[in-house]
Parts: C-alpha cells; structure tokens; sequence
C-alpha cells in the first residue's frame, strides 16, 4: 500500500510537470548572466522568469539578481539559493519546503531526504535522494503574474514609482490522510529587487473541519555566518546574506527588527560536521509566528499564512544594507511613498479647526489631524456627529486640505468582559500596556465597524490610531471573535489588519505605532523619549537631528514622522515650547528647516500655524522650499555624521533617476562660524566623473569625482544654522 502511494504521487507529479514543460523554457545559464550593474544605482532590465532543467526535473526561478532552483522528484524540495550578484550561495542542505502541525499532528511539506553530508550541497546527489510517505506530495505547479496585495490609492502627495511585477509561482501538495485539503506554497519572485515573498496557502475542499495549530511557511538549512568551537546560539552570529521580514510585527519599537515576531534560527544536530562540538550553531532558519494560528479550517474555507519577504543582501556596510531595505519597501508598500504636509491640531471648537484649515491653506500645508486631546470623537457614529464633521470635512476639501482625526486603541480599559483576559490569571490586566480591550470582543468588533461608518460618512482623509493592537493574548472563551487563548492572537492580528487594508484600499492615509507597513499603514514614529519634548528647544533642535540620523537607517523619510510641541507636551516649561511663534521664529525655523530637509514630517502640536505675518512668511518660505526639492527630499537618505553637538552633522539624499541628483544639508551646534573640508560620498547619485554644486541656489561649482565615488567640499556653516547644496 505505501510503496503504491509513492507510485501514485510520483506518477501525477511527473504528468503535470511534463504538462507544464510545454510552457516554460529551458534554463540557459549563459543566455543569464549577471550584467555586472549595481541595481541599487542603475535599474536591472532582466525581468523574473521561470524555467525548466535537468530534463524538467527541477525549476529555476531566476531574475538577474538571484536564482533558486526546486528540485521537483520524487518530491519538492529546495536545492540552490544564490545571491547572483557576488555569487553567494546560502544554501546547505535540502529541508521541506514548509511544515504544518494539522489536529495535533506534524507533517513536512515537500522535502528530499538522503543528503548525508550537510555542509554542502552538491548536484550529482540529486538523483539519489528520496522522498518520505507521511510528507505532503508535490503534485504541480502554476505560474502567474504577481498580484498586488492591496488595491490602495491616494490623492495625497507621493514619490512616483513602477508597480511591483515579477513572477508567481504556485507549487500545489496532496496527503491521503486529508481527502479535499489542498496546501499550496507560493512564491513571488519580483523584477528588478533580489526578492523573494513566499506563503501558504490552504484550501478545504473537503467534508471535515481541520484545526490549523501552526504554519512554518519557511525552513531554510543555510551556509552559517562565522565558526565557533564553543559557543551558544545567542553568542554567535546569524547568517547575514538574507534579511527576512515578515507581515506580523508588533512591539511599539519603531524597528522592525525589534517587532518581529516570526524568524526563529535554530541549530540542526543533523549536521554533524559542523564546527561547533556542541552542535549549536544557529544556522537554521524556521519562520512561522511563536502562537497559532490556533484556528479551525472548516469545510469550504481558506486560509493563508503570513508573508515572508527574502532580501538578498551582498555587503556587510550599514547604509548599503539599509539602502536594499528601504528600496524594497518602496515596491512592496508603494503606500508608504505617500507624504503630505499635516499639523497636528489641539482643538476645543469647530470654529478652531477652520482657522487651521485656513491657515494650512495659506501657509502650503497639505492635511490636518486632530490630535489626541482634541474635541473630535469619530468613535461616535451618532447623526449629530457625522454631520457635524463631515460639514467640516467639506470645509476642508473646498481648501483642498485633507483631514483626519486621532483614535486610541490600547492602553485603555473597557470593561472586565470586553478586556484581553490574562492567561495567568484569567482576569483583565497584564496585556502590553496593562489593560486593553480585546479586538476580538464585542466592543473590539463594533470599533472598527464605528471607525469604518465614520470615514464613510464623513469623508475623513487620515486615521491616527494611538496604540494599536499590540500581540496580546486574551484568554476569553466568550469573545465572538475568537474561539479561546490558541486563536486569540492571529484572530486579533487579521481584524487589525484588515481594518488598515480597509483603508488604505480606500485612500485613508494611516499612522500607526506600530509595524504594520506591510498590511497598509503608512508612517510610524521615527523614534523618540516623549519627555525629551519637555526640554529646552535647543536640546530638542539636537535631539531631533538625532532622532532622524538613528530612525532613517531601515525606514525611508515618507515612513517616519517626529514631533515638534508648539504648546505644552509632557510638562516643561516656557523654555520647551514654541508658543508664542513669534517670540521663539527662529528655534521655529530650525526645526522645520532640519525636518523637511530630512523629508520627515513632524506633527506640529498646537492650536496654529503662525501668530503674525512675521511667522506666517517663514512658514510659507520653508514649505515652498521644501516643495521645490521635494523628489530629492524624498529620496534615499545616506547618513554623513550624526549630531554630537561638537562639530559639525548632516547628510545627503540621492536618487540617480532625478535631475537633481544629490542634496546635501549640513548643521552647525556651535556658536561659532565653522568651516570644514567634507569628503561626500556620491556613489549612490549614479555620477561618475564629475558633480556640479550650487549652494543655496547659487553659483555652480564643478567637481571632479574621485576614484572612490567622491568629492571633497569646503563648506562654511555659519554660528547655530546649517547650510545645503543641490548637487547634479
């Protein structure tokens, strides 16, 4: 009987892939290779493909920057991982392709098993490997175009770029024990980024109801990052070459590396030639989220698993790592492009919030947010109140101003019966921020419908949401959105995300503090000490140039906001706030100055833009400065010197595809004039011979680029300002 169902399985897997051979071409290794261009500089034009070899038994994804190669008999598994562009290979070992625990049960997802060395992986072993009975069967495979996972839109202000395209491909498993359960695992290869996506899918066509305890979606045997003989998996390096992230992140870091809730290396005691005498290293990648699903696929249901991008990565250099990672965001959240011009108003009357939309108006300004604090409620759906802000909303728009409102999420208390249960003492409290409903109650279910009725009926444009569900698990067996403790978590993730899919999908622009960037949100914290806002304005003026040096290395500007108190914050006296504008205009313009030439948007907290005419021409001259060079304000930020109050700190943005292809800031702390001799990296500007520098729209300078990709530049900063070049 098994030997017959292995015969089975290998029987249909060869059918479809002779089928599919039909129309996938033959891999051409010498038709492929690598152009030699850098893609973080000049696009690469290879588009993804896919295609057969070794006699249609394995397929090759491959797109210019990366190839992995899947062995398809006797069952799938992967066999190659190459970063094509240094020719790193970051595989050493087959593994299933994925794992699932199904009613209590574990089962691999594809996988090939006989490689009795593990340090490596060589192709003449392929023909001896086999497959295991109790593994899902590969069956086929389908390719596709890559779909976009969010139909967003935007009226707002946003960095053009080329939609996300590539390949899909979708390897289809069967098992005998679940008649009508079809497990897929996709992979989406894209063009122009050494990016892979890959997830799981499952479809219940069958009659009984499964219960989904976890999904891996990922398993990966890589080459380890250094060699240690004695050593614990906490003390040695992780595989560098791949940067992993995944759509389910929460923590309130503003770092996804500190959010992330799914990557998980591990040690494989099988391989047994490793250097470690323990058998320790960390050189096994396993991504799945530490609770659930926990869920009940019931007959006619689907489900999906998280998303996990693979970033290739081929330097150990911090701006050029970052510089990968923000590109990608660029075309996997093509949302977070989005950045309009906000204040951050305190209002207590709807005659207040006119004059700030008339003062966005006349000053340049984009949107308004009602922040926390002010009179807006838009968790009331009642008539009264939807007709008394959409009256408003309409206001605004007749100024061509967006607005939106502030909503807080967590940290607050309900009701014992709606509260996230605490698992250890089946009572409320002792969630992330001690007390917190849960979105899977009734209150948690009917606040989103509340916020959902309210933009509808309004019209609202941007969505604040202060706390947002924050990976709590609830205990309650009483909640309609959840079954009990094991689904609690994913369950409360899925309404989350779906809430900011909603609207994004609907041209609401979202900030949120936490990681949700990849599910539709568009801006979080750069990074910040709330009580540094209570500090003298000359601290903060620093404090902030830091904040933005530290927050824009894996972030791009558009994706990170600071704060500016116009008014009172967190305590402080006279001494940390702007107000009256007119009395402190020029901490006012430093401020502005050092964030819009960052392309970060502050919130500016207060009940207004300007107090006289004095503060109002500052206010217009800074935003229509900042609008002129907004592309390359906009573009890939390279950190030149953080602020130290000891010299001087800048640093230049990049994009080779503009006119303008550099713009660099530089900042004077001192009280003194000072001039300095800086050697500016242009690399990433895409000249190579020589650059023009013109000084505040002043008189051009030619440079000779040297054979570093640099100039050197003396400069002159004049006592507590900055000065700034555009550069072509």
């Amino acid at each position: 009987m098994k030997n017959s169902f292995l015969v089975f399985f290998s029987w249909f897997s060869c059918s479809c892939i002779l089928n599919a051979q039909d129309q996938v071409p033959a891999w051409n290794p010498e038709s492929h290779s690598s152009s030699g261009r850098d893609w973080l500089v000049t696009p690469i034009t290879e588009p993804a493909g896919v295609f057969t070899q070794n006699q249609g038994k394995e397929l090759v994804l491959y797109n210019g920057l990366l190839r992995r190669v899947f062995r398809l008999q006797p069952n799938l598994a992967c066999i190659d991982f190459t970063n094509t562009t240094n020719q790193q290979q970051l595989l050493r070992a087959t593994s299933p392709e994925a794992r699932l625990v199904l009613d209590g049960e574990t089962f691999n997802i594809g996988g090939l098993y006989g490689q009795k060395e593990k340090a490596y992986l060589r192709a003449e072993w392929m023909d001896s490997l086999s497959g295991h009975e109790n593994d899902f069967q590969f069956t086929n495979y389908s390719i596709a175009g890559i779909s976009p996972r969010i139909n967003w839109k935007t009226s707002m202000w946003h960095m053009e770029r080329e939609k996300a395209s590539g390949k899909t491909v979708s390897f289809e498993y069967r098992h005998p024990r679940f008649q009508g359960l079809k497990v897929s695992v996709h992979y989406d290869l894209y063009d122009g980024l050494p990016l892979i996506c890959k997830w799981v899918s499952i479809r219940n066509d069958g009659r009984q109801t499964v219960r989904i305890d976890r999904v891996i979606n990922e398993i990966l045997a890589m080459v380890e990052e250094e060699s240690a003989v004695i050593g614990k998996p906490d003390q040695m390096k992780t595989p560098q070459g791949l940067y992993i992230e995944s759509n389910y992140a929460f923590n309130n870091a503003m770092r996804y590396a500190l959010s992330d809730q799914t990557t998980h290396w591990k040690t494989d005691s099988s391989y047994t030639s490793q250097v470690n005498y323990n058998y320790e290293t960390p050189c096994l990648l396993e991504v799945y989220p530490t609770h659930g699903p926990g869920i009940e696929l019931p007959a006619g249901a689907y489900f999906e698993s998280i998303r996990t991008y693979e970033l290739l990565l081929d330097s150990y250099d911090r701006e050029r790592r970052g510089l990968a990672v923000r590109k990608m965001y660029r075309v996997i959240a093509p949302w977070t492009n989005t950045n309009p011009i906000f204040m951050h108003l305190v209002s207590r009357s709807d005659e207040e919030v006119r004059q700030a939309i008339d003062q966005c108006a006349a000053t340049g300004y984009e949107a308004l947010i009602l922040s926390f604090g002010s009179h807006c409620n838009i968790e009331d759906t009642s008539a009264a109140n939807l007709i008394r802000w959409k009256t408003l909303a309409d206001y605004a728009h007749s100024k061509n101003i967006f607005i939106g409102s502030y909503s807080l999420f967590s940290s607050r208390r309900i009701s014992d019966e709606e509260d996230v249960i605490n698992p250890a003492t089946g009572k409320p409290g002792g969630a992330f921020f001690g007390n917190a409903p849960c979105f899977g109650s009734a209150w948690g279910q009917a606040y989103s419908a509340r916020l959902k009725t309210f933009f509808q009926a309004t019209g609202f444009d941007l969505f604040e949401n202060d706390g947002p569900y924050p990976g709590d698990l609830c205990a309650s067996k009483n909640h309609p959105g959840h079954q009990g403790l094991e689904d609690s978590q994913w369950r409360q993730m899925e309404m989350q995300k779906d809430l900011y899919r909603w609207c994004t999908e609907r041209g609401i622009y979202i900030n949120a503090p936490d990681w949700y960037f990849l599910d539709g949100t568009h801006k979080i914290a750069l990074g910040y000490r709330e009580v540094n806002f209570s500090l003298p304005r000359e601290q903060q003026v620093l404090l902030n140039r830091q904040n933005i040096y530290d927050g824009t290395w894996e972030k791009n500007s558009s994706m990170a906001w600071g704060f500016v108190p116009l008014t009172k914050y967190h305590g402080g006296g006279p001494e940390a706030v702007l107000e009256p504008l007119h009395a402190h205009l020029e901490d006012y313009e430093k401020l502005m100055t050092q964030y819009y030439g960052a392309g970060v948007q502050a919130c500016y907290r207060g009940p207004r833009l300007f107090d006289t005419e004095e503060t109002k021409s500052m206010v217009i001259r800074i935003i229509g400065w900042y609008k002129i060079y907004r592309e390359i304000l906009n573009s890939d930020l390279i950190h030149l010197r953080r602020a130290d109050g000891r010299d001087w700190d800048g640093w230049l943005h990049v994009n080779p595809g503009l006119k303008d292809k550099g713009f660099l800031q530089v900042f004077n702390p001192l009280n003194h004039e000072l001039e300095r001799e800086i050697r500016i990296p242009l690399y990433y500007t895409g000249l190579t011979t020589k650059a023009i520098l013109a000084e505040k729209d002043g008189r051009p300078v030619k440079y000779r680029i040297d054979r570093d990709y640099s100039i050197k530049v003396r400069v002159r900063i004049p006592a507590a300002s900055s000065t700034w070049f555009v550069i072509r």
